[in-house]
């Protein structure tokens, strides 16, 4: 026999875990991390010897590079690459996390496709590059156009590998 007030209690378990069961749909305007998705195929690719170390993002094995970052051990400087289409504004604008910032670019006919190569330097310390190293991921904007570069985990640990090397 039970007594009426175990099976008031559990009416009212029952009644909570019922409701709590039923999650309200999250708002439309709820924020994202912010951080992008690696895309199949594309990564960030280290290589080091002993002078000179290179982090570049693309597909494997191929000509298909978007930004390549290159560096001389405990320089401090980085030298960027990348194509580009041939009307583009000579410039990398960069974004990392927040950071934004453009660096003037040499522009040459493209050997790989109709645009042009772009090529610049820059600081290796430069706030941009700073936040690159903290979360992970960059972005560069080409006439209005995001295109975001994020690790897969396992090439993750190779960004700061590149920047510790650098200087």
């Amino acid at each position: 026999m039970r007594s009426p007030t175990i099976l008031a209690l559990a009416a009212v378990a029952l009644t909570a875990s019922a409701c709590a069961t039923v999650a309200p749909e999250a708002p439309a305007t709820t924020a994202s991390s912010g951080s992008p998705a690696p895309i199949e195929g594309y990564d960030w690719f280290f290589h080091a010897d002993e002078d000179a170390a290179r982090l570049a993002y693309g597909l494997a094995e191929s000509d298909d590079l978007r930004l390549g970052l290159d560096c001389t051990r405990a320089s401090g400087r980085l030298s960027l690459s990348g194509v580009a289409p041939a009307a583009a504004r000579p410039e990398f604008h960069i974004e990392s996390g927040g950071e934004t910032e453009r660096f003037q670019a040499r522009a040459e006919p493209s050997q790989l496709n109709d645009g042009v190569f772009l090529s610049a330097d820059a600081p290796a310390d430069a706030p941009v590059f700073q936040r690159f190293r903290r979360v992970g991921w960059l972005a560069v904007w080409e006439d209005g156009v995001r295109q975001t570069y994020a690790p897969h985990p396992a090439s993750a640990p190779d960004i700061e590998r590149f920047f510790a090397f650098c200087g």
